[in-house]
């Protein structure tokens, strides 16, 4: 036998349960069954045709050769303006820019620049604290974790819309507090923190920065930023005067531009500590990835500036189809469903079925035994809720970025296998 083994770092690492059934399902659909896949965090539009068209026109003229490694000056102009223009973000411009191959690839970049390995750390000094709210994205601790951080959850529930208090926050925070991640609209939750409790927020960060924890820095993924339709304005904690300095603001055009396979994400970073970080980011990167794909730099500017219209338009399927799963699944006898008010997620508890058992005979006593015997009986995939944290074990992540013929078959779908347990 082979005494070869993987670096424990990596064997540890928690493979990504969305990616997992996404998979999955593609494999039951290529074997020919009728599988109802609501597992991808994926627009099902195509990319607007003036975005591909910039990125053509680029590749035609020949830009295939290596370009900086945060980006070209054009578009890291464009992403300035934007985060100035439309974030209100202050003292943000190019330098303080950093484009990487998606936000996964931001989020591990920006990670690995703030965060020490424990082990490098002087003796006697604690592990860098990362404070998590759960139910969140499947990524950001393992990744967190990964760069040496110690995640701190936050538990959140439906009673608060799945957002923490400002004085949730304030508990969590310590002397070895080094990162606050805030995803809003959330992945998987599907629901929006409202600007008033932003700035809440923001308050205790400012005061526990003069006081317990003075290298504390929020990251905050505003990757759906564009997809919010439940009334809640969407707000950049960034954009906050006392704070805007140590926040880094995590966005790409895959979620709202429809473009998850172009691998376009980026980072902003405010005044000279953003500067100081941007820099970092990017010689981190230089060793790892250098630039994204040369001639799809000419498409950000041009989605930043001319894609609106198509955004909208795909905001407005996302508010339609969200009123229709809102509806479909608090129909359902036993469902706990909390209403979707950004991106395109439903995150409803199912927890009142636990103990019984399918149709095919398996014993229902967690989320993922749920969406295991789902997809088995059913050919429904849905995400089961562990890997999110929190209550998230009570839950299934419901992506309804796909048709509403699709929706209300899958709905019909839920409903039978769920009447069925026994």
């Amino acid at each position: 036998m082979s005494t070869l083994h993987i670096a424990k770092r990596v064997a540890d690492l928690k493979p990504s349960v969305t990616v997992a059934f996404m998979n999955r399902a593609k494999a039951l659909k290529r074997a020919g069954k009728d599988v109802l896949s609501f597992a991808a965090g994926e627009p099902d539009f195509d990319t607007p045709s003036i975005i591909k068209d910039a990125a053509i026109a680029s590749l035609k003229a020949g830009n295939t050769k290596y370009m900086p490694t945060l980006g070209d000056p054009d578009s890291r102009a464009a992403i300035a303006k934007k985060l100035t223009e439309e974030n209100h973000i202050p003292n943000c411009t190019p330098d303080h820019i950093a484009i990487s191959a998606g936000g996964k690839h931001s989020l591990f970049v920006a990670c690995h620049c703030l965060l020490d390995d424990p082990h490098a750390l002087p003796a006697g000094q604690p592990q860098q604290e990362v404070i998590l709210p759960v139910p969140a994205w499947v990524s950001y601790a393992p990744i967190a974790e990964l760069a040496g951080g110690k995640i701190i959850e936050v538990p959140t529930g439906p009673d608060t819309n799945f957002t923490p208090t400002a004085e949730q926050i304030k508990r969590a925070i310590t002397p070895q507090s080094r990162l606050l991640i805030l995803n809003s609209p959330s992945n998987p939750c599907g629901t929006m923190y409202p600007p008033a409790l932003l700035k809440e927020i923001a308050a205790v960060v400012a005061e526990a920065s003069r006081t317990i924890a003075p290298n504390l820095v929020v990251l905050s993924d505003e990757i759906y930023e564009k997809i919010a339709y439940g009334g809640i304005e969407h707000f950049s904690i960034g954009s906050v005067p006392d704070i805007a300095e140590r926040v880094i603001t995590l966005n790409g055009l895959s979620k709202a531009y429809s473009m998850t396979g172009w691998r376009i994400g980026y980072t902003g970073a405010s005044g000279d500590f953003g500067k100081k970080l941007i820099n970092a980011m990017g010689t981190l990167q230089g060793q790892m990835s250098t630039n994204i794909t040369s001639f799809i730099y000419a498409s950000i500017p041009v989605a930043l500036s001319q894609a609106e219209g198509e955004v909208a338009k795909m905001r407005d399927a996302f508010a339609s189809r969200a009123e229709l799963i809102n509806r479909r699944l608090s129909a359902i006898p036993g469902v706990r469903n909390v209403k979707a008010t950004g991106a395109f997620y439903a995150f409803p508890d199912v927890s009142s079925f636990f103990g019984k058992t399918s149709k095919g005979g398996k014993k229902i006593n967690a989320a993922m035994d749920m969406a295991e015997a789902l997809l088995e009986e059913a050919l429904v995939a849905m995400v089961p809720g562990e890997d999110f944290g929190g209550c998230g074990k009570n839950h299934l992540r419901i992506s309804f970025a796909c048709s509403e013929a699709q929706i209300n078959a899958g709905c019909d779908r839920l409903a039978k296998f769920l009447s069925e347990l026994k």
